[in-house]
């Protein structure tokens, strides 16, 4: 069969994404942490582009509070806007040929023990936010407290050594990850003296750290506070399965103790700490800041973008002279601030629409969610994305980018905007009801239990269909662990 070689004309539709429309899309689905961070990398790189003092910022009705328009900015400052310089192309006419922002952006398409405790939290101020000392003083590490301690124990060269070796082995939760043979051969020394060592570190602040397994912290704990009792001792050496499955008659009978002395012995190890590190941790808690606040003044509600901090972007006057053939610039000069400043323009219209975008998809959706706003979780409706992109005239896209990282102050607390969009879970009366006002009456049934007679997830789930709800055990116990509760068995309190 022979080849041969042809050329054919072929005639295709499809979408070219200019880098400037990714750049749109892109700042659409970031953060306001991400967007600030991205308006200030522009500053830096773009010389187009300044940021408006405070006491410049315009506060003409129709634009965001603290943004301004380039053409704005112009007529504000008596300047010429780009428009007026015949003798060039206006680079914003040009941006004008290219499909813009608004017109395609809407078209593209624990239950264990050891995690039961709470954590330390931060400090904070009067204000509700982390004390300026949090965020300005690095904490102490779990490894500088121990050698810190260490300075003050005598010990020879080598056991300091050990000792150093075994704080540098700890994980975050302050036990021993490495093994005690492996220390040793790396100092080529004897496993009893690194045993000797270890006990050494195991005396210091906080009780219970290097511990090389739970029951070994809890038992040095229970030796440092002179807890005596032998049940409390047995449970912990023995029986940490059964207790954390509060399995306490499992233990009574094996113990031939009454389930009353196991409860007891059961609130002692409970105050033990099983993360002894934990409040050493480099983890700290991660403080949310809404984009959007929702206040009701009357009867209705009005959505108002945070901007603090925000940088106000405007076209610097500058070099728009630049782009005059009369002032002696080389054509290569004009043409790069011709392109730079065509990037500034059509950046602070990104923003523009981003932020006008923000604020009708929330909108749409206290529309949707109105006795949400008015009652509380327990009354969310079933929503999705298309609904709320039919309402706004927007493809879905843009709605799921829209509520992407991005969070809302309500008169209920702060929500990230997808928790607003449910699954929908259809009653026995024939109407739908959303999967969050579910997991809401799930939460109160439970907070409403006999803590000595815990519901099961199957009662729960009868309780739930006196209410109209038909609703599969498995389905509660989804939920119920999607609400990071206990299972019964758990929840049980004796005595």
């Amino acid at each position: 069969m022979a080849l041969e070689l042809r050329q054919q004309l072929k005639l295709t539709q499809q979408l070219v994404m200019t880098p400037q429309l990714q750049q749109a899309i892109k700042l659409l689905q970031l953060s306001r942490l991400e967007l600030v961070t991205a308006m200030q990398q522009e500053l830096v790189e773009n010389p187009c582009l300044e940021e408006v003092a405070d006491e410049e910022a315009p506060t003409s009705p129709g634009e965001s509070e603290g943004e301004t328009s380039p053409d704005a900015e112009a007529e504000s400052e008596g300047e010429t806007s780009p428009e007026a310089e015949p003798a060039v192309p206006d680079p914003v006419e040009e941006e004008a040929r290219e499909p813009t922002a608004e017109e395609v952006i809407g078209d593209v398409d624990w239950d264990s023990y050891m995690e039961s405790r709470p954590q330390t939290s931060l400090a904070q101020g009067d204000d509700g936010r982390p004390a300026l000392e949090e965020r300005l003083v690095r904490g102490t590490s779990l490894a500088e407290h121990l050698r810190w301690q260490l300075g003050f124990v005598e010990l020879s060269d080598e056991e300091q050594t050990l000792a150093n070796l075994i704080v540098g082995n700890l994980n975050e939760n302050g036990y021993l990850d490495e093994d005690l043979e492996a220390i040793a051969s790396t100092v080529n020394t004897s496993l009893e003296l690194t045993e000797k060592v270890l006990q050494r570190v195991q005396g210091l602040d906080p009780i219970g750290v290097a511990a090389r397994n739970l029951a070994e912290c809890l038992l040095a704990q229970a030796y440092f506070h002179e807890i005596n009792d032998p049940l409390v001792l047995r449970i912990i050496a023995h029986h940490l399965d059964l207790l954390q499955r509060k399995d306490y008659r499992g233990i009574a009978r094996i113990e031939d103790v009454s389930v009353q002395e196991v409860a007891i012995a059961a609130r002692v190890i409970g105050s033990f700490e099983p993360r002894p590190g934990r409040q050493y941790s480099d983890e700290t808690p991660v403080y949310i800041t809404p984009d959007i606040y929702v206040h009701k003044v009357g009867d209705d509600y009005h959505v108002v973008l945070n901007e603090d901090g925000m940088p106000k972007l405007r076209v610097s006057s500058a070099y728009r002279a630049v782009l005059n053939r009369d002032n002696g610039a080389a054509k290569e000069t004009r043409d790069y601030v011709r392109e730079r400043l065509r990037s500034a323009v059509w950046l602070i219209k990104s923003i523009h629409q981003r932020q006008r975008t923000i604020v009708k998809v929330m909108e749409s959706i206290i529309r949707f969610q109105r006795e949400y706003f008015d009652r509380g979780s327990e009354y969310l409706r079933p929503l999705n994305l298309r609904d709320v992109a039919d309402d706004i005239g927007m493809h879905e896209s843009t709605v799921s980018r829209v509520t992407t990282a991005k969070y809302v102050q309500t008169p209920h607390g702060i929500n990230e905007l997808k928790f607003f969009f449910n699954s929908r879970i259809q009653t026995t009366d024939g109407e739908a009801i959303a999967s969050e006002s579910v997991k809401e009456k799930i939460r109160k049934i439970i907070g409403k239990e006999d803590p000595r007679r815990p519901y099961s997830d199957q009662r729960i789930a009868v309780i739930l269909a006196r209410q109209n709800i038909n609703i599969a055990r498995r389905t509660v116990t989804k939920y119920r662990e999607a609400l990071r509760i206990l299972s019964s068995t758990r929840r049980r309190e004796i005595g």
